[in-house]
Order: structure tokens, then sequence, then C-alpha cells
């Protein structure tokens, strides 16, 4: 089994290609983001962990019919928004969360990575993260894979399908690798600037050439 990264900035079309290779090459789609929302989940390590650095009033309200916490017979969600309220202007705080979350999904991601390997069914396996680059996952991928787009279509579609502002594209933006740190740190571009129908055809060239790759000559094992 391949295991590839795919990665780049906001509004670049990475879900729309994954739904492409998840239908035409039957692969397996991680989404890093779904992840690090299973290891908040109540009852796990990084759950326990936020709760312990952020403290009860990131979690969600208690319901109405209950009167105190041990009547939920369970512990109560962290509430995401609260959480992000907590961190936004705090850097401190924020890379004391990535700390706990980061190697959390990573040791989830690596997880599922062994489980599919060990089944033999796939082929291939696509881990989706903006963060691939900088968390260092060139050690459990095979390959990355950059998805660009020129940046006025990218801001074209973030106002079109998301209803972002400039002002908030600029920050995104901004917050993100650039083009230049993008291409150094990954294998493959594939320009997602224009159809659809083009942006495929590159990745049936890829996956063309995926599939001609000796097996385990350069396959990472986890």
């Amino acid at each position: 089994m391949i295991v590839i990264g795919i990665t780049g900035g906001v509004g670049c079309g990475k879900s729309s290609l994954l739904s492409y290779l998840e239908k035409e090459y039957q692969a397996r789609i991680l989404l890093a983001d779904e992840a690090a929302h299973e290891v908040q989940e109540p009852g796990t390590e990084g759950y326990y962990q936020l709760v312990e650095l952020l403290g009860s009033e990131v979690l969600e309200e208690m319901p109405e019919t209950a009167e105190s916490e041990a009547e939920t017979q369970a512990p109560r969600p962290i509430d995401r928004k609260k959480m992000a309220a907590a961190i936004f202007s705090d850097p401190a705080l924020l890379e004391q969360v990535n700390g706990i979350i980061h190697p959390a999904v990573r040791r989830q991601i690596e997880s599922e990575i062994q489980k599919e390997r060990a089944s033999g069914v796939r082929e291939f396996f696509f881990v989706e993260a903006a963060l691939l680059i900088e968390c260092g996952y060139d050690e459990v991928v095979d390959e990355m894979w950059y998805i660009y787009c020129d940046p006025d279509e990218r801001r074209r579609r973030l106002k079109a399908q998301r209803g972002y502002s400039d002002e908030k594209i600029d920050s995104i933006m901004k917050s993100q690798l650039s083009h230049e740190a993008f291409l150094a740190g990954t294998d493959v571009m594939i320009d997602n600037s224009g159809t659809p129908q083009e942006s495929y055809a590159q990745i049936d060239r890829e996956m063309e050439r995926l599939k001609k790759k000796e097996t385990g000559a350069t396959i990472h094992a986890i």
C-alpha cells in the first residue's frame, strides 16, 4: 500500500480531488481535521489533557434537565467555539493545545495506516491536512502532493462557496505556507486552477506512475 500526503492552502479544492481519488481508485481517505475531532472526544486521552489545560469552561453546557454533571452519566463534550475563543489571543496557550492535539492526531493516522496495510485491501491511502509539511509527515507518507490553485481563483471560490470576506481570506492565506514553501516540501504538484477534468487528468497520470512503481522500493513501514 502506498501512502500519499495531500496538502495545500485554503480554497485550493483538495476535497473535490480527494472525492475523485476515493471514487475512481477506491483509495482510503483520511482527513486530519476529522482525526483531530476524534482525539478530542470525551473519554480519550486528548480530551482529558485539554480539559485539564483549559478548564471546564470550554465544555458544552449541561442539558437543562440535568441538575449536576453526574446526572449526564458522561463527560460533556468540548465546545470547539469556546476552545477557539480561549486560545485565539494567547499564542502560548495555542502552542500547548497544538502540543496535545497534533501528536494525538499523528498517532491515530499511523494506527489507521497500520490497520489498512495489515488488511491488504487498499492499494492507496491518502492523508489530507494543511500542516503536513510543518508537522513532519514526510516521515509517515511515501509521497507528498501539493494541490495548487491560482490565488485569484482561490479567492473567488472562497467568496462564492464559503462567503468569506477579503479580510478573512487575507488573514488565512498569510498564516499558511507560501507557494514556494509548499513546492519545496512536496514531491508532486497538481494544478487545480482550471476545470475538474484538467485536474483529474493530472491525477490519473500520477496514479498511473504510482501503479508502475516497484513495490517496496520506497515504501515506508510504520
